[in-house]
């Protein structure tokens, strides 16, 4: 689990995907379930309602939470390799 930081950033992106979800609940174009469940993801380390419930997704769907964790330390990782790189490439002044 990442760090609980303050991010405007994530609290940005959460909550408007809470918002699409919501929409998506009376909205036959969006999967609410989806957004919903993304924007918990996004917000887990924000806010501890939003903890909890990923706890409760957690209960309900383990295999499915753990894959999108893994995915997500996989994409910090892709994102680190990345950024070793350009530094390297990139001349220092």
């Amino acid at each position: 689990m990442m760090p609980c930081n303050p991010s405007w950033t994530r609290k940005c992106a959460g909550f408007t995907l809470l918002f699409l979800g919501l929409l998506g609940t009376v909205l036959p174009v969006l999967q609410g379930v989806l957004f919903l469940a993304l924007g918990l993801f996004v917000l887990r380390d924000q806010y501890s309602w939003a903890r909890r419930g990923m706890d409760r997704l957690r209960g309900r769907w383990p295999r499915q939470v753990e894959g999108v964790e893994a995915l997500e330390a996989r994409m910090v990782l892709w994102g680190q390799r990345q950024s070793e790189r350009l530094r390297r490439r990139l001349p220092r002044r």
